[in-house]
């Protein structure tokens, strides 16, 4: 029985043997193509300091450096918004966001909007649109490019419920027309500063985070910094590589609900916490 069962397996060895050299070919062609897109990417980045995917574009309005709204307003008025209206923005305004998070201010040094220790830019800034989140976008993850002042497509679709459940189902994250979603390059600072970098990139998320918050107040909307997630599911909903780490996604609407302290609140309070002092 074995003699007849190895016969027959051997009228199938040429057939055995040519899908193997097949299959092999084309893994070793996959790693090429890989590879050279790897290296083109690499190249790119070392020609032009710009850190691209290779998506479809999306050129943004340029960016206005003059609001209606004062820096002192704006920070008064700052507060953590959860509650949003079925309103989308407008492609300006997403602009000026991801202006105000990481776009450049300096073209002569290439310098951006948050500082960086060393200016070496570790952080890199997603958007997951909704459907009819803005005007004029289609829905889909984007990724932002600094340089060019422009966002390139990751991929098609409405994935704020996907974004939502990596969030451990923090409903803001859902109803906002968009989230903004700052990940990490950490080799690009503790390459230079070791262990310490790690610190200054966690300072510096904080300080994109605020210039968020304050754009948005200055352009009446609102946002909230969520840090509470899975950092594999993030990744995955934004399809980022395994060398970005998320750090804050941050939900961005319309607030229902808004608020602007008065001169006279703030004196009022002053007042009572300097009587206590007295006492």
């Amino acid at each position: 029985m074995r003699v007849v069962f190895k016969s027959k397996l051997k009228r199938y060895y040429p057939v055995m043997i040519t899908a193997l050299v097949v299959l092999t070919v084309l893994i070793a062609f996959l790693a090429f193509l890989e590879i050279n897109l790897r290296r083109r990417r690499e190249a790119l980045v070392e020609l032009t300091g710009m850190y691209v995917k290779g998506g479809e574009l999306v050129l943004l309005p340029f960016p206005k450096l003059e609001g209606e709204v004062s820096v002192e307003e704006a920070i008064a008025s700052r507060r953590s918004i959860r509650s949003y209206q079925d309103q989308p923005l407008s492609l300006e305004q997403l602009s000026q966001l991801l202006w105000a998070a990481q776009g450049i201010t300096y073209p002569r040094r290439g310098f951006r909007a948050a500082p960086s220790a060393g200016a070496l830019y570790p952080l890199e800034v997603y958007v997951v649109v909704g459907h009819r989140g803005v005007q004029g976008l289609e829905a889909g993850v984007y990724h932002y490019i600094p340089q060019a002042h422009a966002l390139e497509l990751i991929k098609k679709g409405d994935f704020r419920k996907d974004l939502c459940r990596a969030c451990l189902g923090q409903p803001w994250v859902e109803n906002a027309p968009i989230s903004i979603v700052i990940v990490a390059i950490y080799e690009r600072t503790t390459s230079v500063y070791g262990e310490r970098g790690i610190r200054y990139i966690h300072i510096e998320v904080g300080h994109v985070g605020q210039n968020i918050y304050l754009q948005a107040v200055s352009l009446g909307l609102g946002t909230v910094a969520v840090g509470a997630f899975h950092d594999e599911e993030v990744m995955k909903v934004i399809g980022c590589s395994e060398v970005e780490k998320p750090l804050y996604v941050m939900p961005v609407g319309w607030p229902k609900v808004t608020y602007k302290p008065t001169l006279e609140e703030l004196v009022e309070y002053f007042e009572k916490h300097r009587e206590e002092l007295k006492r």
